[in-house]
Formats: C-alpha cells, sequence, structure tokens
C-alpha cells in the first residue's frame, strides 16, 4: 500500500519531499555520467555563481528563494570541494562575496552540455504529462506566497469551530457569566472604572431597559463571550463590554459573537454603531477593522481607559 497516495492532499509536502528524493537520487548519477563533480544541492549557487564574477550569500539566498543558512552551509561545502573562494567585494571592500574558483569553472563546458541533455530530457517527460507539473508548481507557489498553508489551514479550523459557538440573549441567569467574563478582560489591561460596576452590576436598569441588548456566546456547553449594546439614541447603539475567555481565543469566536451584534443591532432599527475602545488592544483594533469600523472623534468617552473612537454606518 502506498500510504502517501492513499493521504493525498493531507500528505502533498511528504509526497513532493519523496519527489524531490527521486530527482536528487538521479540528479547525482546525472552530474557524475557528464563529470560535473559537484553535489545536486549545490546546483542552484553554483549556476548563480556561473552567472557572475561574483555574489554574496545574502544576494544568492533571495535570488533563490531560500534561507541565509541553507546558502551559506553550500558554500561551506563548495568551498573545502575546491570549488569556489571566498573574498572581499571588487566594489565594496566591506561586504564579503564568493566567485567560482578555477577547478570550478573548470567544470562549465561539461554542465553547458549537461543541462542541454536535461533540458530536452525533461521536455519529453513533460510532454507525456496530462498536466504541466512547472506551471501548477509555479501557480502553487505563488497562492502560497499570498496565504500560507499554515493561515489557511487556520482560516478552516475558525470556520469549523465558529460554527459550533452558539450566540444566546441575555436572560438573568447568565448575570453572574456577563460579570466575570468583563471583569476578567478589564483587570487583565485597565483598572476596573465606577462606571464599569455600574453597567455590571444592573445590566437591565443601563442596558436592556432602554433599548439595547445583550448577547452571550456558548462554547462547548461554557459561557465564553459577551458583548452589550447600549442605545445611545434612536438611531445609534454603542458596541461595548466585548469580552472572550483567553482559553478559546483563537477560534473566531469574537468575530462570530461581533457579526452576530451588527445584525442585532440592525433588528433594533439602529443605523450606526459606534465603539470606545484602547488602542492597546491589538487582537480587538485588528478585529473592528475587519468588521468595518472606522476611526472617528466624538464626545469624550466617560471612560479613562478609552483613547479612540470607532463607527460603523449600518446599511
Amino acid at each position: 500500500m502506498d500510504v502517501l497516495q492513499e493521504l493525498g492532499k493531507v500528505a502533498l509536502g511528504s509526497r513532493l519531499r519523496r519527489l524531490g528524493d527521486v530527482f536528487a537520487c538521479d540528479a547525482a548519477k546525472i552530474f557524475q555520467m557528464y563529470g560535473v563533480d559537484i553535489q545536486p544541492k549545490w546546483f542552484p549557487v553554483f549556476y548563480l555563481l556561473s552567472q557572475t564574477e561574483e555574489s554574496s550569500i545574502t544576494a544568492m539566498a533571495a535570488d533563490i528563494g531560500c534561507s541565509h543558512p541553507v546558502v551559506s552551509q553550500a558554500v561551506k561545502e563548495m568551498t573545502k570541494a575546491g570549488l569556489i573562494e571566498t573574498g572581499k567585494s571588487s566594489e565594496d571592500g566591506r561586504m564579503n562575496v564568493v566567485k567560482l574558483s578555477d577547478a570550478g569553472r573548470a567544470l562549465l563546458p561539461a554542465l553547458e552540455v549537461q543541462m542541454q541533455d536535461v533540458t530536452e530530457a525533461m521536455d519529453e517527460l513533460q510532454g507525456q504529462m496530462q498536466h504541466n507539473l512547472l506551471k501548477a508548481i509555479e501557480e502553487t507557489e505563488y497562492l502560497l506566497e499570498e496565504k500560507s498553508l499554515h493561515d489557511r489551514v487556520l482560516e478552516q479550523r475558525k470556520r469549523r469551530e465558529s460554527q459550533r459557538v452558539e450566540i444566546l440573549d441575555y436572560t438573568p441567569e447568565f448575570h453572574d457569566d456577563f460579570k466575570r467574563l468583563n471583569y476578567e478582560w478589564i483587570e487583565k489591561f485597565f483598572t476596573v472604572e465606577d462606571a464599569d460596576r455600574e453597567l455590571l452590576e444592573h445590566p437591565n436598569e443601563r442596558i436592556l431597559n432602554p433599548g439595547g441588548a445583550i448577547l452571550l456566546a456558548r462554547y462547548e456547553g461554557e459561557i465564553v463571550g459577551v458583548c452589550a449594546l447600549f442605545r445611545k439614541d434612536d438611531e445609534t447603539l454603542e458596541l461595548a463590554k466585548m469580552a472572550v475567555t483567553p482559553k478559546v481565543q483563537g477560534r473566531s469566536i469574537g468575530w462570530t459573537l461581533g457579526c452576530a451584534a451588527v445584525d442585532k443591532a440592525r433588528s433594533l432599527g439602529a443605523k450606526k454603531l459606534h465603539i470606545d475602545s484602547n488602542t492597546k488592544l491589538k487582537a480587538a483594533m485588528k478585529l473592528y477593522a475587519k468588521m468595518g469600523f472606522v476611526r472617528v472623534v466624538g464626545p469624550p468617552s466617560p471612560y479613562e481607559k478609552c483613547n479612540i473612537q470607532l463607527e460603523k454606518i449600518l446599511d
């Protein structure tokens, strides 16, 4: 059984490494066949140096698209093999550079013939393929440069876990959760103010009765997030007292809760959402920007901890 073939997409990296090993094994035999005494892993560095008089390790790493230590190790091994020499740049005496030695340049005629034969052999191989491997690799590299596989998997994880989040309307049984989560985040970053206590201890009188709302996020049977909508005027609600417990952060619960708050605000007839916040809350700032909030200047906030105001027009 070919386990990697059976695993398919989820083992793509391992499958490519195995294919790379196949190419590397044959490449070693091909270099030997043409009398070009270099290791396949040195070839990108060797080729770059064959096209220029000299180059720095940093420049070669950028051109090849690999790390500085990888190129540095190749240079060290090739120097030991007598293929390259190190020295100071002819243009800038402060810069260390490397270049092919006489022994290295002596291999270039044979390498040129080898590259011609390899190119034609690869063209023949490509002609037997249904799909263009090189174009697929180029496209994959481009797309992964735009967004890494790690980030793509993280987004998928967040989407999956966000589907397990229940958004609930506030009832008195959740009063302790509302207080617990808010005191937790306020005490982590700031000092609890009298205005905080007044709202958290009396949510009915200060939030709900004037026409606002409180939403809660339940995840795996536990209340892990809360937010409140305060009535500022007939057309404006303030999104505040938003908190997600640290142990479940990174699961898009804040995003799910925020989107639910926007929908709730619309259902309450709001045309605009307002936020008083603080720029030290980096994650919150990113979330609000993602939700479409922009910075505004309004009347001073009643909270000392707030140094920025944001608004979102609800269309």
